[in-house]
């Protein structure tokens, strides 16, 4: 297994359940960022991107496992600088921001929960 980015949840803004089953995506961002739309996202320690996420690698949330299906042209390079990524849970990226993953159920957002890309 090559691990290609690993951190925990720091924070789960209080609309981040809700905007994740409403829209099937959470917002992963830069704890040290604090944006206007705090309540919404998911914060984590920031850490290195070892490899590209690419499509066929896994992300595990928590306890949940996820097969990536596409990974949008700037995620990459807004993981290395910024730490920001938006997830589509069983749906179709459409932004460059985004990476679209499948898997059996939503992942639960929880404090200290493990968010982990890795290949296989």
């Amino acid at each position: 297994m090559q691990v290609k980015y690993e951190t925990k949840m720091t924070a789960v803004g209080k609309d981040a359940p809700t905007y994740l089953s409403s829209n099937s995506s959470f917002i992963l961002i830069n704890e040290k960022i604090r944006p206007a739309l705090a309540d919404m996202v998911v914060e984590h320690t920031v850490v290195e991107l070892t490899a590209d996420i690419v499509p066929g690698d896994k992300l595990k949330v928590g306890k949940s496992e996820f097969e990536v299906v596409s990974v949008g042209d700037a995620v990459n390079k807004n993981l290395r600088e910024e730490g920001h990524c938006t997830i589509v849970v069983n749906g179709v990226a459409t932004m460059p921001g985004q990476i679209a993953v499948k898997g059996v159920r939503p992942p639960r957002l929880r404090f200290g929960n493990e968010i982990k890309f890795y290949a296989e």
